[in-house]
């Protein structure tokens, strides 16, 4: 059976789309630029956090926005490609596989293809930095320890970075830090907390496990969303659309995800600024630039940022900075630190917009806000 992305096709439309994405005027970025800055984001990162890879020194690769299209895609094959064998295997036994299923079925491969490579193209003009932990690149092999483990990749977009730099007239030096700073924060938290990389894997896992193609169940979940719109709204902007028409298992799944995600977003903001405080001077203003840029976006553009959830992981970065406000309020500038002891420690979605819970769960005592 066709899988139910045709891959190849979201590549073409990702990379058309994002050749309509300005260029920046100049010479490119190399990864030579980043390798004093790596050095002393990653020292500034351990010096604020305690926090440092168990796999080694980092490395920032420069890519282009065509190479992001395609690092993304090879790490969503490598996630989704044992589901799709699953679900053909699930075809051919309930005796699907005829040759109109086939070329249905291969019709809204390339349908979904165009559509995921919508989405990428768009998002390829606006994405700076990344941290990949489910790195899969055909052309370049990500770096292994002895015992396989997989360290990821740090990703800055070139392009987009310049173009930011020239627009706004950031100070190239600064700049670069204060972004290296956030996506090695994000790389210490994955392979410093010895358990976290497994235990974040194992959530996605647990959700592909869940994922389910029975167009019966897709349309009880939509009839579900219709009877609880008060509940839909808030699950499409915690998740976007694939999280409002989970059922209640999945859901469950995708609470813990986002409250783990909020967490990491939060706290790679809040090391982000307070490990360069004293050598990036220009950190207030770069932030509220991109705080703008989020916000100026228009209603079409915000729809998508919604049905793709998006608008989801923005909220994450301002619901995990508010939670660590509150519980620095009450149990000091590492408090943070209790949760990195075992996963039984992170906090929920639900904790994360209640930090009063978490501290009374850890028996910390509370001073913060609820979280809105």
């Amino acid at each position: 059976m066709p899988a139910p992305v045709d891959w190849k096709r979201a590549e073409q439309v990702a990379i058309r789309f994002a050749s309509r994405h300005p260029s920046p005027l100049g010479g490119d970025l190399s990864s030579s630029d980043f390798s004093e800055i790596t050095r002393i984001a990653e020292d500034r990162v351990e010096t604020t956090t305690g926090l440092r890879s168990l796999l080694g020194d980092a490395s920032v690769r420069i890519i282009d926005r065509d190479d992001w299209i395609r690092a993304d895609i090879a790490s969503f094959q490598r996630l989704l490609d044992p589901v799709i064998e699953r679900w053909s295997a699930s075809t051919k036994s309930r005796g699907s596989g005829n040759g109109v299923a086939k070329r249905v079925s291969g019709i809204t491969a390339q349908v979904a293809g165009a559509e995921v490579g919508a989405m990428l193209g768009w998002m390829s003009g606006r994405v700076l930095g990344q941290y990949d932990l489910l790195f899969a690149d055909a052309a370049a092999e990500p770096a292994v320890d002895d015992a396989g483990a997989n360290d990821g990749a740090v990703y800055i977009v070139g392009p987009n970075m310049a173009m930011l730099e020239q627009r706004f007239g950031f100070d190239p030096e600064q700049f670069r830090l204060w972004v290296t700073l956030h996506e090695l924060t994000h790389r210490a938290q994955f392979t410093g907390v010895s358990w976290m990389r497994d235990h974040f894997l194992g959530l996605v896992q647990r959700t592909l496990d869940l994922a389910d193609p029975d167009p019966a169940r897709f349309v009880g979940a939509v009839r579900e969303a219709m009877r609880d719109r008060d509940a839909a709204r808030q699950r499409l902007r915690d998740g976007g659309f694939v999280a409002m028409v989970a059922s209640p298992e999945q859901q469950a799944v995708f609470h813990r995800v986002a409250g783990l995600m909020s967490l990491l977003e939060g706290h790679g903001d809040v090391v982000m600024d307070r490990a360069g405080a004293d050598i990036i001077p220009s950190a207030p203003r770069f932030s509220r630039v991109l705080q703008e840029r989020r916000r100026r976006v228009n209603p079409m553009g915000r729809l998508v940022q919604r049905l793709i959830g998006l608008e989801g992981k923005m909220n994450q970065y301002v619901a995990g900075e508010q939670f660590i406000a509150a519980i620095e309020a009450a149990g000091g500038e590492r408090a943070v630190d209790r949760c990195w002891e075992t996963p039984d420690n992170l906090p929920s979605l639900d904790e994360i917009r209640d930090p009063g819970s978490w501290l009374r769960r850890l028996g910390i005592e509370h001073a913060g806000p609820r979280v809105a």
